[in-house]
């Protein structure tokens, strides 16, 4: 819970000033399209692993192969892509291609911003350990 907290309030702030600056609207404007996309972002990842591990518990192995983790990013990256465009378009008044260009900025932002972060949040509050028994 640590982790979404801090990670989803740094992801607020930080976007809003990138939305802002790619979209040349105000903070404010934007920031109101970071939370919702904060919001959405959280929302559809419960959703999606929810779905993703039914399914997965029906199949003859559990195990996660490469193919299988490949699967699930892009089941996952894809529906998000699609919805951001859709709303950063709406919201910011801009035309597809500029939304889907936004949407590709802030999902490699996000993309090295996570590993960055988890990096340095395992290295304050320790990693999980694995039960030793």
């Amino acid at each position: 819970m640590l982790y979404l907290v801090i990670s989803e309030t740094l992801a607020i702030g930080i976007s809003s000033l990138g939305l802002s600056a790619l979209s040349d609207q105000s903070i404010a404007h934007s920031s109101v399209m970071a939370v919702t996309g904060s919001v959405v972002a959280v929302l559809w990842s419960w959703l999606f692993n929810h779905w993703f591990e039914l399914w997965e518990f029906k199949q003859l192995s559990v195990h996660r192969t490469l193919l299988r983790r490949v699967c699930h990013a892009l089941g996952f990256e894809i529906p998000l892509l699609i919805i951001f465009t859709v709303l950063f378009a709406w919201w910011f008044e801009i035309t597809y291609v500029k939304a889907f260009v936004m949407d590709i900025a802030v999902t490699v932002f996000f993309l090295i911003g996570t590993f960055v972060f988890t990096w340095i949040f395992d290295l304050i509050f320790d990693q999980p350990r694995q039960n030793q028994d």
